[in-house]
């Protein structure tokens, strides 16, 4: 879902054309080759997203070679892919953060995997989604005004 939203904000101005890559992942290969949840995209298409296409993956070491940032949603994940960053070495030119970093609140959040719950889990994590990446881009890219 944060990778659908994340490019629907991108596609647009302000933002359009300021990044270029843009993938999800998993730390874990349990849905690899899979699509999203239809949960996700109904999600989504509530919210005018109605053209993202993803095939789930597991992380790769190169990602942190070929990204710029790598965003984890929990801290689980976090200290997942910071043992990953530290195998790769000084290869490895990504940061590393947690999305709720940029919750614009005093603390970070997390977003919670709304896959075993209910449907207003997915409504919960898009909200967030699109707030955390509104503030990164918004800390990331100052010159471009919303």
């Amino acid at each position: 879902m944060a990778q659908g939203v994340f490019q629907s904000i991108v596609s647009k101005q302000p933002y359009e054309g300021l990044i270029s890559n843009i993938d999800s992942c998993g730390t874990g290969a349990y849905h690899v080759g899979s699509n999203p949840d239809s949960r996700t995209m109904s999600t989504l298409e509530d919210h005018g997203i109605a053209d993202y296409k993803h095939t789930a993956r597991k992380i790769h070491t190169s990602d942190f070679e070929k990204f710029d940032f790598i965003f984890a949603m929990d801290r689980d994940n976090l200290h997942d892919l910071q043992y990953i960053q530290r195998r790769v070495g000084s290869k490895a030119r990504a940061k590393v953060m947690l999305f709720g970093s940029f919750s614009g609140r005093k603390h970070s959040e997390e977003i919670s995997d709304p896959y075993y719950g209910a449907r207003d889990g997915f409504d919960v994590a898009y909200e967030q989604c699109v707030r955390f990446s509104k503030n990164f881009l918004t800390q990331t890219f100052p010159q471009a005004k919303p």
